[in-house]
């Protein structure tokens, strides 16, 4: 008899693993189940820590996380102005704003997609556009990229956020640059590579185990 998605998170909050994954199809409840652990970890009205020191025991990337951008196609009639734009939160300003880490999205963007691919964040990191090199130096401005690279664009500032908590968790907590993750226990990750290759697909893998591995 199968699990509920509640008890499946017990389980999960339960098991005394570093790492743990879960494989199942599209449409049985991976991203619910996302949702179930943080309130099971991170209940609004039972949280430990003042609210606002703090952004909660849990990190999490999902279809909600995706939902924060949104395509701009601009005026329709020449559709000469798309833009992906940015619903900012706490996560976004903070990686985007505070840590300046635009840069290294579009490294890591750049390396998962194509090197002539490249993304421009405005100066209030609410909006991307994207421009790809043609021929002769010259360039396409204004472009609407796939929806494969769009999610490798968000899986990206997802990934530099999570590189950065790491750094700032690796410190001793009198030496930290900010307290705001000093009650984070937990990282949860639904499905974010569904669009990259096999080759990266193992990259990236790598790349986490050793980001969880060098982390406390």
């Amino acid at each position: 008899m199968g699990q509920s998605l509640i008890e499946i998170a017990q389980t999960l909050k339960d098991a005394n693993k570093k790492v743990q994954l879960i494989y199942a199809f599209n449409g049985v409840g991976k991203t619910r189940l996302s949702g179930e652990f943080k309130k099971l970890i991170d209940p609004k009205k039972a949280i430990e820590e003042p609210q606002e020191e703090s952004y909660g025991k849990v990190l999490y990337y999902n279809a909600f996380t995706e939902d924060l951008f949104y395509w701009d196609n601009g005026d329709l009639d020449d559709n000469s102005n798309k833009r992906l734009k940015i619903r900012p939160n706490k996560f976004t300003n903070w990686i985007l704003q505070d840590q300046g880490q635009d840069h290294n999205i579009i490294t890591h963007f750049q390396r998962y997609t194509s090197d002539k691919l490249t993304p421009r964040f405005n100066d209030q990191y609410n909006e991307v556009t994207f421009s790809i090199a043609g021929g002769n130096e010259a360039s396409i401005d204004n472009i609407k990229i796939s929806k494969g690279e769009e999610s490798n664009l968000i899986w990206c500032v997802f990934y530099s956020l999570l590189n950065q908590v790491v750094e700032v968790l690796s410190t001793s907590p009198d030496e930290r640059a900010t307290n705001l993750f000093n009650y984070l226990k937990y990282v949860f990750i639904d499905d974010p590579v569904s669009s990259l290759d096999d080759n990266h697909l193992i990259e990236l893998a790598v790349n986490l185990a050793k980001l969880i591995k060098d982390s406390h």
